[in-house]
């Protein structure tokens, strides 16, 4: 099988997609900024986007790079240009220097919006940089992820517990689980052929996505509430909710203006004509069956 290097194997998607690789028997090479446990076919490289050495250790004689890592909300926008395209750049230099042709890269569906948002405006860049590195790219954008150790959506599931969840302007979103978007990924790293220079956006396969209703209810269902209350928010409010988590929970807060910005858009459902070709990749984990085990998860672990 072939040995794949993974960026941010260390996270909620980086995880799952480590997890995945070696379920379908590869060798993973993975970056860390801290110490982790050992596990069978796995090599740890001690370091960051920013530390070249580490990132040519990460690359030297891998078959295919999973670059997962990045920025996805920060109360400093300048931030994200670092993290999310300064820090690819400097991957995909080091995979030039290793001879190493094969990147899958993670985007997200905000960078069909790059004015809505800072997050959405570095994906998008990043993605310029990848369509222009002459390697053979694969770039995908998921939706909404979820999944167990998700911290994004486990504060739905928290307000649905309490039968309320706010809701942004509306409007309909995809959404896909982690293990999914994880197979996903893996399987990618080894179809440069047919994938070549594509860009795809993934979802959980139901058609048209959800509307912000239509998964507030669900979330309810997952926590045990046969309905919940879920108001559409005015953009003045959400901002208004924004500087008040801010000035809560400081650099920890999950909405920020810069998050207002893109959640208040009311269409990020994927595109069907960036599906990914059914014999490289289907969805197996379907909405309704994959919150409910997420929020069986969380309430064995204590999140919920």
């Amino acid at each position: 099988m072939s040995l794949l290097a993974i960026t941010g194997a260390t996270g909620f998607v980086g995880s799952a997609v480590l997890d995945a690789a070696l379920a379908q028997g590869h060798q993973v090479r993975a970056l860390t900024r801290r110490p982790q446990r050992e596990r069978a076919r796995v090599e740890w490289v001690s370091g960051d986007l920013a530390d070249k050495a580490a990132l040519a250790d990460l690359c030297e004689g891998v078959d295919a790079v999973i670059h997962v890592a990045g920025l996805t909300n920060t109360p400093d926008p300048a931030e994200f240009e670092v993290a999310n395209v300064t820090g690819t750049i400097a991957v995909i230099a080091a995979m030039r220097s290793g001879g190493v042709r094969r990147l899958v890269f993670v985007s997200s569906l905000s960078a069909r919006k790059p004015e809505l948002s800072a997050y959405g405006a570095s994906k998008a860049r990043a993605e310029q940089v990848v369509e222009a590195s002459g390697l053979d790219w694969t770039i995908v954008r998921p939706p909404a992820v979820y999944g167990p150790r998700d911290i994004d959506m486990l504060d739905l599931f928290r307000a649905a517990k309490w039968g309320v969840v706010p809701l942004p302007p509306g409007g309909a979103t995809s959404i896909i689980h982690a293990e999914d978007l994880a197979d996903l990924l893996v399987a990618l790293s080894g179809n440069a052929a047919p994938t070549r220079k594509q860009v795809y956006e993934p979802d959980d396969g139901r058609e048209g996505g959800w509307s912000h209703k239509e998964l507030a209810q669900t979330i309810g269902q997952a926590v045990g509430k046969r309905s919940v209350f879920a108001p559409h928010l005015p953009r003045a409010v959400l901002d208004a909710a924004a500087a008040a988590d801010r000035l809560l929970r400081g650099d920890r807060a999950k909405l920020t203006a810069d998050r207002v910005g893109y959640m208040s858009h009311p269409n990020w459902v994927a595109r069907s004509d960036r599906r990914v070709p059914p014999g490289i990749w289907q969805p197996q984990i379907v909405g309704e069956a994959g919150l409910k085990a997420t929020a069986e998860w969380y309430k064995r672990e204590g999140w919920l």
